[in-house]
């Protein structure tokens, strides 16, 4: 184990080998996303996919982790911030960048064992989880957003684990049809989303606290459905209670796990 690891050993035999061999893929990388990318660094992830199409703007600099005035002056790519945080982390860590759409990364995203999302939409959100099942890769959404009610304003946020074979966000009434339809038609009109960074940090440090809690054996209670809910306002996170609803049900939005897979994956035993 490296010595910068060592104060992590309570993880599990042989962790920091099992997270130096995962292969992250992070969707989105302004608030949320840049947290994403430096903790998972700290933690031990070996290798990064980092997907985003953005250049860094003066308005990124109240959340964006690592961005400096000069990076905005340049419009440099938030995949070259991100890449660059965390090669300051850890030069030994493998970085990959595609400073695109990350529906033009397929071939990229398939060769994930997990795929953050940090997107700003909710149809990015349905496309991407739609992907993550396709390739039978686990899916860990985040984001949050303010609402204004009367005078005063209010921060929600949200973590969802999304397991091909589970439930997906679908079936926990966080996508439903109608907000999609709402969004694709206000979607000219809906402007820049507010974002604080304390908010991305909280919500990224719960995604990967999921993430871990998924990868390496630290403890055995594991849920294969998470859905948790953040209050900025009493600073508080909690389960969702849609949870204790959807006890025992089965996703209806997907085929059957075997189902799905990638097309180009064959098993040993058809070509053995």
């Amino acid at each position: 184990m490296k010595d910068r690891h060592q104060r992590q050993s309570f993880l599990g035999p042989n962790s920091d080998e099992i997270l130096a061999a995962c292969t992250v893929g992070v969707v989105g990388l302004g608030g949320g996303g840049s947290h994403l990318a430096q903790q998972l660094a700290h933690l031990g992830v070996g290798s990064f996919l980092l997907v985003d199409p953005d250049k860094v703007e003066e308005t990124n600099l109240n959340r964006l982790v690592g961005a400096t005035a000069k990076d905005a002056d340049d419009a440099v790519f938030k995949t070259v911030i991100a890449s660059r945080l965390i090669g300051g982390i850890d030069p030994s860590i493998n970085v990959e960048t595609a400073p695109q759409k990350w529906q033009e990364c397929h071939q990229l995203l398939r060769t994930c064992d997990i795929i953050f999302g940090s997107v700003d939409t909710y149809r990015d959100r349905y496309e991407l989880e739609v992907t993550a099942r396709r390739y039978l890769i686990p899916y860990l959404d985040i984001g949050m957003d303010v609402h204004q009610v009367g005078k005063e304003f209010v921060v929600a946020g949200q973590v969802i684990l999304s397991l091909p074979g589970t439930l997906c966000m679908r079936c926990l009434g966080f996508l439903r049809d109608e907000l999609l339809t709402r969004e694709a038609q206000n979607y000219h009109a809906a402007g820049a989303r507010p974002q604080v960074i304390w908010a991305n940090g909280i919500l990224a440090s719960v995604a990967v606290g999921i993430f871990t809690q998924l990868f390496v054996p630290w403890h055995d209670s594991h849920e294969p459905t998470a859905y948790l809910e953040y209050d900025g306002n009493s600073q508080s996170v909690k389960r969702s209670s849609r949870l204790e609803f959807l006890s025992g049900k089965v996703c209806q939005h997907f085929s059957s796990v075997t189902d799905l897979g990638d097309p180009f994956w064959i098993p040993e035993e058809i070509t053995s």
